[in-house]
């Protein structure tokens, strides 16, 4: 998986690599049973990016529980679709940016 990153992937990880936006992200973490996409850990903030494969029953009821996890271990959870970070990446960086919590913000 970290080797073969989508193109939305890819894209949203230029933005999120290097501490550009402040805090450290991480990509393709392993955390408890899932892979968290993006996950910055002095931040508990977890960003999932969401393919149509997301939307079929069984994943959605799979990215339920990973959320339910994630939340348990006192991380929020962003999620996107691969649409958003295409067609409105400033949005989705800004709305990363207001999870991040003001005491993390540099």
């Amino acid at each position: 998986l970290r080797k073969t990153m989508t193109d939305v992937e890819r894209k949203l990880w230029s933005k999120l690599r290097s501490n550009q936006l402040g805090i450290k992200f991480r990509r393709q973490v392993p955390f408890g049973n899932f892979i968290a996409d993006f996950i910055s850990l002095e931040a508990h903030l977890v960003v999932e990016l969401d393919g149509c494969q997301h939307y079929q029953e069984n994943a959605i009821q799979r990215d339920k529980l990973r959320n339910q996890y994630f939340v348990k271990e006192g991380f929020s959870v962003l999620r996107f679709n691969n649409t958003e970070v295409t067609e409105n990446l400033d949005g989705v960086l800004e709305a990363i940016w207001e999870k991040i919590p003001a005491k993390n913000k540099k």
